[in-house]
């Protein structure tokens, strides 16, 4: 029978957000390479805290990184650890990232952003909700057992990352090489992170002058690399977000009609949602076209221009050399090897019609495969449950546009049946200025994964 006490102790263990506080404060910030010492710190903080609880723990060596310079940097080490070894019950493997991305001040946060600070019931700092409450609220969960002293109903085993934000550098191969044995008992993989697009991530370089020039002196005489990048984005998408590479769009698998009447039942206010992203026009004016375009078509999005001036103030430069950076999510039926050869080959198309003398290098930076769950699968059967337990409502079941890179590669090599269960809200900002993560989230969130180890463990093996 389900004990509702470890609920009740999560209460303890949750308010108390000091381990919180302790891990926002560490810039692990992966995409950085002058904070990797703060993510070995990380990493070995992670590691330090499961090993207090008793976990058998490991950090595993993944290697080395190689930069675009040719040098090497060594990858953060991978935490892993499992509490139980009971045969008899089922194993769970638990995976989270605990690297964040960048984050200053001057982009636009009201608080510091490695400063976890509390408003109005509301936890800001960077990685607070994407991913380090959520991690932690899977150690609370486990710790919550422990206190009274209670069997955990199921085995659990931590994955925990420091390079998810950058595309999980080394953990496909850690995966695969222990496919045989940390894995070889795990039934399920549960991933509680909805930090990172699965997409395709592109680098478009221009070049042009040997160095930057004075545009007073040279405008006019030179074709201006910027110019010409700027010209190819645009021919990326148009205005009404149809995406303009040939070949993408014909490989999205079909909305079906069961599809269709899953977005038409979830509750979603399309007002509420654009005051809360601060916009005055959606893209689509009709719920069922603004989920599915959020959910399960792809998009490109352009993120910036690196060589180009953007401080404040004003500087009369032509750049050398710029860099546009942008991605395609990736959904099904979509093939990462074949978006990298479409886009390559329209932008390359798109550039020759310039008749340019400059140079245009299209690179794919990372690939990361979709991945779509069985809703009905007794997995998801135990997580309405638990909702249900600790809510007291049935859950909308939704596809999402930001996953996690990983996601393919655990079903793939393992074979084991996956489930997303994020506790964080959508509007926590997740890689963007004033990242949260609420109170209430962060203890019922806590109090929804202790239900939903015993709901795990009511799966009969049959239906392994």
């Amino acid at each position: 029978m389900f004990h509702s006490g470890a609920v009740k102790n999560c209460l303890k263990i949750s308010k108390d957000v000091s381990a919180l506080r302790d891990w926002v404060e560490v810039e692990s910030d992966s995409s950085n390479i002058l904070k990797r010492p703060d993510l070995h710190r990380m990493m070995e903080m992670v590691a330090q805290k499961l090993r207090l609880m008793g976990g058998t723990v490991e950090l595993v060596d993944i290697g080395e990184q190689e930069l675009p310079d040719g040098q090497t940097l060594a990858l953060p080490k991978v935490v892993t650890a499992k509490f139980g070894t009971d045969t008899n019950k089922h194993t769970v493997c638990v995976y989270g990232h605990v690297d964040v991305q960048p984050a200053k001040l001057e982009d636009g946060w009201a608080t510091d952003p490695y400063n976890l600070t509390d408003i109005n019931g509301n936890l800001y700092g960077r990685g607070a909700s994407d991913n380090k409450a959520p991690v932690l609220a899977w150690i609370h969960a486990v710790e919550a057992y422990q206190t009274l002293n209670m069997e955990l109903p199921v085995n659990v085993k931590f994955v925990i990352e420091g390079m998810e934000e950058t595309g999980s550098n080394g953990l496909d191969a850690m995966i695969l090489a222990q496919r045989d044995t940390f894995f070889s008992d795990v039934d399920y993989i549960i991933i509680s992170d909805c930090g990172w697009l699965r997409n395709c991530y592109f680098y478009a370089e221009v070049e042009g002058p040997k160095q930057d020039l004075h545009s007073g002196v040279y405008g006019g005489t030179v074709i201006e690399p910027m110019t010409d990048l700027i010209g190819i984005l645009d021919t990326l998408i148009s205005p009404s977000g149809k995406i303009l590479v040939p070949g993408i769009r014909e490989a999205v698998a079909p909305l079906t009609d069961e599809e269709w009447k899953l977005y038409q039942d979830i509750q979603f206010d399309m007002d509420n949602y654009k005051n809360k992203i601060g916009v005055s026009q959606l893209m689509y004016s009709n719920k069922v076209d603004l989920l599915a375009h959020m959910w399960r078509y792809p998009t490109v999005s352009i993120h910036g221009i690196e060589g180009a001036f953007s401080d404040p103030g004003t500087k009369t430069v032509i750049p050398a050399k710029v860099t546009a950076k942008f991605s395609i999510r990736q959904v099904p039926n979509m093939d990462p090897a074949m978006v990298k050869k479409q886009v390559t080959d329209y932008l390359q198309s798109v550039f020759a019609k310039r008749k340019s003398p400059n140079k245009l290098k299209v690179t794919m930076v990372i690939g990361a495969k979709p991945w779509l769950a069985d809703p009905q699968h007794p997995l998801y059967e135990a997580g309405k449950a638990a909702v249900k337990r600790v809510f007291d409502v049935d859950p909308d079941l939704i596809r999402e546009g930001g996953t996690i890179p990983i996601a393919k590669t655990f079903e793939d090599v393992t074979g084991k049946s996956i489930i997303m269960m994020p506790i964080g809200g959508f509007d926590d900002g997740l890689h963007s200025q004033n990242e949260k993560i609420s109170r209430y989230n962060y203890i019922e969130g806590t109090k929804l994964f202790i239900a939903y180890l015993y709901e795990v463990s009511q799966i009969k093996k049959t239906t392994v």
